[in-house]
């Protein structure tokens, strides 16, 4: 069993927040009071979070309408029913009742994908009399998409969206939501716009006119040095917002990782799988126990519920600005104010899983390190996962059940290939307008839209996620963690005979190729 690690807490350098006053006004809500938004991606990870943060803190709104994608059989009103089941929403349809809500958030039919995104002319017609807030979160965050399909997704579809913002009678405020991962030859980024890796309309038209399998064949010749198509078609969509920069009220946000919730409204929630979710969870279960990696390296990393704060601040402050305009970029990330190693997260999710949170059905005992060599992680790899995994899908064709592990590690090492880019790479970012806003928030603001680190408990956060993705991905319930130690401890039997199983291999070999004789 590993230790309790040592780096757990952190504070903000402007100390806790003081008390209340009861003349504040949240003048963040007040900007959203009476206003009709329009939301793309607001089924995804990032909009599901950023509905709930304005149904439940900006109450006084008038309407949500979300870009949904029609479905064969299903009404786009009815996917947002489906939608409010999601234990994220509970808190807010306790707050303000399941039909208020549903009365609120309002479906238009339509798809990015398509021109003029699919929208009927009488839906169309509301959005140009209503809407005066837009925020575009719709992309694919596919690393592996293939370029024509990223391509008309985020760049392309981003096109619509400005298109349609130049129609819209009282806009006041258009954000984009990009990446601060989009210009990665930049190794320390800051808030201003850079010029695109290609021409969009260039690469749009290409795209159009070229078959998938065309665009397949020089895909890695066009994105060059960029290591997937994600970073580059959302680079190329950045460039578009900024054309537009002179007729529209725009803005480019640019959020880090986005990872679960940090504090509310269910601190832990996520509902995917990827980024450090899906690092936890694979090592949790034993089927990742090597990765080539800089330890001492760290990504950006930020709760979406900041991520939101973040929006809804920056939204605030383009709007009430009037002449004293802002930039027009900003910066949503974290590590200007903490820094979590590799080494770090590693350490803090193996003692969560070995002492607090562990999972159901581990495969092997949690284990293994980073590697700085690749090779040394390649021979690792093939070791201590693929021959596992070979070994145990043996026993189960054995015993008549399906094999899982081979399939599952090479879900890993494709994903590896995506990782390892990011693993062995460090960025700085610029977050200059994130301290100016803490600066014009009053404190009732500052808890209610928090976007600063105060009293952050790490083993806390980490505790909190794995018991989310427990619960919420994997479907593992509570009363099975008791079950779920004990098969620990035999996994951890079963590790220990299976390395001294190998070491006497090695020193037998090695006996009888230098004494034996």
């Amino acid at each position: 069993m590993t230790a309790k690690p040592k780096f757990v807490y952190e504070k903000d350098d402007r100390g806790t927040i003081g008390e209340i006053d009861d003349n504040e006004v949240d003048r963040i809500a007040e900007c959203f009071k009476g206003r009709s938004l329009f939301i793309t991606g607001g089924t995804g990870f990032l909009g599901k979070v950023l509905v709930e943060k304005l149904l439940r803190s900006c109450g006084g709104l008038k309407r949500i309408y979300l870009l949904i994608r029609p479905k064969k059989g299903k009404d786009p009103q009815e996917r947002i029913k489906d939608i409010f089941q999601n234990v994220l929403f509970d808190q807010v349809k306790q707050m303000r009742g399941e039909e208020h809500i549903l009365q609120q958030v309002v479906a238009i039919a339509g798809d990015v994908l398509s021109p003029g995104l699919g929208i009927s002319e009488k839906d169309l017609e509301t959005l140009r009399q209503e809407v005066s807030i837009v925020y575009h979160c719709a992309a694919t965050v596919r690393f592996d998409e293939p370029l024509r399909n990223a391509v008309f997704m985020n760049t392309r579809g981003t096109k619509y969206m400005l298109e349609l913002a130049l129609t819209l009678k009282h806009l006041d405020f258009f954000a984009y939501c990009s990446t601060a991962y989009c210009h990665l030859h930049v190794k320390t980024l800051y808030e201003k716009p850079y010029d695109p890796p290609a021409d969009p309309h260039k690469v749009m038209q290409a795209c159009e006119w070229l078959t998938d399998d065309e665009v397949a064949t020089i895909e890695r010749k066009v994105l060059g040095a960029i290591p997937n198509t994600y970073a580059y078609t959302k680079s190329l969509a950045e460039a578009l917002v900024v054309e537009k920069f002179e007729e529209l009220p725009a803005v480019i946000l640019r959020p880090s990782i986005v990872i679960p919730i940090w504090k509310e409204p269910i601190p832990g929630w996520t509902d995917n799988i990827n980024g450090p979710t899906g690092l936890l969870i694979g090592a949790g279960k034993g089927v990742i126990r090597t990765m080539y990696c800089n330890s001492s390296g760290y990504g950006d990393f930020l709760p979406v519920d900041v991520a939101v704060n973040g929006i809804l601040v920056a939204s605030w402050r383009n709007i009430t600005a009037g002449t004293d305009k802002t930039n027009r970029v900003a910066h949503m990330t974290s590590s200007n104010d903490i820094k979590v190693s590799w080494a770090e997260i590693i350490e803090l999710g193996r003692w969560v899983i070995e002492n607090k949170v562990p999972l159901n059905g581990v495969a092997w005992y949690p284990g293994g390190s980073m590697k700085s060599n690749y090779w040394v992680h390649f021979i690792c790899m093939v070791l201590f996962q693929w021959m596992p995994a070979l070994f145990v899908d043996a026993l189960l064709w054995i015993l008549r059940y399906p094999p899982v592990l081979c399939r599952v590690q090479n879900r890993i090492y494709k994903g590896f290939e995506v990782f390892e880019y990011y693993a062995n790479n460090v960025w700085n970012f610029d977050n200059s307008e994130a301290v100016k806003l803490r600066k014009l928030m009053n404190n009732k603001e500052r808890r209610t839209y928090v976007i600063e680190k105060i009293e952050l408990d790490l083993i806390d956060y980490f505790t909190n996620c794995v018991l989310c993705a427990r619960r919420l991905i994997l479907k593992e319930s509570d009363e099975s963690i008791p079950a779920a130690r004990r098969h620990m401890k035999v996994m951890w039997v079963v590790d220990k005979v299976y390395k001294g199983i190998w070491i006497f291999g090695i020193l037998y070999m090695l006996y009888r190729c230098f004494f034996a004789g």
